[in-house]
């Protein structure tokens, strides 16, 4: 027996009566995360190029200097949503400083992600959508098949950081004539990439340390590459397909996740992305409030919970050991879900 799904306005409008009071951005809070963790990833910097004769050292604290740079780059996600401080000017200049050092394309990212707010679960153009269907599988060659099966391990650990930025070079370039902004806000990136880079290299190669300085960039890449990639598979693989209406998609194909508060602080949030994704104009501290009163609106109307992962490294481990493919619409399914096909 089916369930029954309100009319949409009548859902939308209690739903967006339920958070509206947590819609405020204080600056203040995003700020000082944003700032935290800025002063621990300079601090650790100078404390791995301080130890740079030690070569075992300068590894082992890059690493850890790496794992807090991922966090840091997270907060560009609230910059593309204008959450992070509310001030347009600091969320056009902070996060171009943090992800042009690690050639990542903030700007563009920007335009696809909205993209992918808009698509998630709708159109298969999805940017970000990292789940292949059953159709791309089967068409695939040996190699790419293979890929699907261990796409976990590949992305988390092969591909990494520059397998993101590539991803997201590859998507810009296709979707040049859907967002024809992509073009401009390509060379944008680009050019300050390389600006910021070349200078980057001088000073380096003045000081005769270009060699420690790609070793440096390469652990860094290779951290907050895994981080970065593994928190991309988690929010949305599995989850893909249609719900009803926009707001109730977001909430059915995306993953929250159960973790500790101060995981959730460093990953902005995100360990609640069905709500974000249903409203991205909520600042992270409130993300956790706002679930509880969606799941309390849902409940009401009979209609499933939000889906809640058992934290970050288990939901890992059990889906990278059920690798799947999107199929098509189950009619039983009373939510309308894309059915899942193992591979």
């Amino acid at each position: 027996m089916g369930v029954y799904i309100p009319a949409a306005d009548k859902l939308t409008t209690e739903l967006q009566t339920a958070i509206a009071d947590l819609r405020q951005v204080d600056p203040r809070v995003g700020l000082f995360r944003f700032v935290t963790i800025g002063a621990i990833v300079l601090s650790l910097t100078a404390l791995a190029w301080s130890a740079s004769d030690d070569i075992l050292a300068f590894i082992g604290i890059t690493a850890i200097t790496g794992i807090f740079y991922a966090f840091w780059m997270l907060c560009s996600h609230d910059t593309v949503h204008q959450t992070l401080t509310g001030w347009s000017w600091f969320e056009t200049i902070a996060p171009r400083l943090t992800m042009w050092p690690m050639f990542w394309p903030y700007g563009t990212y920007a335009l696809l992600h909205r993209l992918h707010h808009g698509w998630n679960g709708i159109d298969l153009r999805d940017p970000e959508r990292v789940q292949w269907t059953d159709a791309e599988y089967q068409m695939a060659n040996p190699f790419l098949r293979w890929y699907v099966r261990h796409q976990w391990g590949v992305d988390i650990f092969g591909l990494g950081g520059i397998g993101l930025i590539v991803k997201t070079l590859t998507n810009a370039w296709k979707l040049r004539t859907v967002l024809p902004q992509l073009r401009s806000q390509l060379w944008i990136d680009l050019a300050g990439i390389l600006v910021l880079q070349g200078g980057l290299l001088a000073f380096f190669n003045a000081r005769s340390e270009v060699d420690r300085c790609l070793l440096f960039w390469l652990i860094l890449e290779r951290t907050a590459g895994t981080i970065v990639q593994a928190r991309d598979h988690l929010e949305h693989y599995g989850m893909w397909g249609r719900t009803g209406g926009y707001q109730l998609t977001q909430l059915y194909a995306c993953r929250n996740l159960e973790t500790y508060p101060w995981v959730g602080w460093l990953m902005g949030g995100l360990d609640y992305h069905a709500v974000h994704h249903a409203f991205p104009d909520i600042p992270f501290a409130r993300l956790p409030v706002a679930f509880e009163r969606i799941q309390a609106v849902l409940q009401r109307h009979g209609l499933p919970l939000m889906v809640r992962g058992q934290g970050y490294l288990h939901e890992t481990l059990e889906l990278s050991q059920q690798p799947s493919t999107i199929g098509a619409i189950d009619p039983q399914d009373p939510r309308g879900h894309n059915y899942l096909l193992r591979v």
